[in-house]
């Protein structure tokens, strides 16, 4: 490796002490360095990059220093360049962000001598369709959300998978979830835990009419259209809970699996099983 981007959550207070004197650790053993505009803030000598622009810059590793909502706006910033990342946990659950602030120096000297294993996690690719036309795309590593504004009326969305009609749902919302996201707003909603390795999408409803209304588990081959029919005031897709855009009636989200996979380096031997009894207190045995 010879460059490693910087990528920072913003006005974390750690940072202030704990990115400059990484950086300069990086520094001396020869590396070039840049920084998102959050972490120039507490390193100003390295140059500042958008998020965005990360991936044309070719850095070897972005280091994301955060909770999961930053390793979020990194891994879709990156996963089409295939460009790993290793993730600190500032945060306060961290289902994603593994490594604490106290490993930090140890683990990347192990990422230097190859002693760490690289994780693929899938990622989903949303298609707003208008008229027959795709107006704009996005990518998630956790998911996607279809969501009422701000009047307290429900939205009534066609679901269908392979263009097979599976139900007309009246509901606060609905989120298609990648198996990482699972452990995110779709848990929230009543949604399974699926294993980040398992080939799946999760279609959630959220507070739907009718309790019969339940999750939906599919194959990932799967291609999930959502049709909203009635938009009583504003509804918005929200991508990875960061970004989106209001839809109007008639839209049709198209969600399939994407191409493109974020990689995750790890060092901790912890199973999945046991990175959720301890982030959810599930008991011990």
């Amino acid at each position: 490796m010879k460059k490693i981007a910087l990528v920072c959550k913003p006005a974390k207070q750690e940072l202030e002490k704990l990115l400059p004197e990484f950086a300069a650790w990086l520094e001396k053993r020869g590396y070039e360095i840049v920084a998102d505009p959050d972490a120039a803030k507490f390193a100003p000598k390295y140059p500042a990059v958008a998020r965005t622009e990360i991936a044309s810059h070719q850095p070897d590793l972005v280091i994301v220093m955060g909770g999961d909502g930053t390793l979020l706006a990194a891994a879709r910033s990156v996963a089409k360049d295939k460009i790993p990342i290793l993730a600190v946990n500032l945060g306060s659950l961290g289902f994603l962000t593994e490594v604490p602030v106290s490993e930090l120096y140890a683990t990347f000297e192990a990422v230097e001598q190859n002693k760490v294993t690289r994780e693929t996690r899938s990622t989903l690719q949303c298609c707003v369709m208008r008229k027959g036309q795709c107006v704009e795309e996005y990518l998630a590593l956790n998911d996607a959300v279809l969501t009422k504004g701000s009047i307290a009326r429900m939205t009534e969305v066609d679901v269908s998978v392979d263009g097979q009609f599976v139900v007309n749902l009246k509901a606060d919302g609905v989120i298609i979830s990648t198996p990482t996201g699972s452990t995110a707003y779709s848990l929230a909603a009543g949604g399974p835990i699926l294993e980040p390795s398992v080939e799946a999408l999760i279609v959630t409803p959220v507070s739907p009419h009718s309790l019969t209304q339940r999750p939906l588990v599919v194959r990932d081959s799967a291609e999930i259209s959502l049709t909203v029919l009635g938009a009583p005031d504003e509804v918005f897709l929200t991508v990875d809970g960061q970004v989106g855009m209001p839809v109007l009636e008639g839209d049709k989200i198209v969600c399939k699996k994407s191409a493109h996979q974020v990689q995750l380096l790890r060092l901790s031997k912890r199973t999945f099983f046991e990175v959720l009894r301890t982030k959810l207190k599930w008991g011990e045995r």
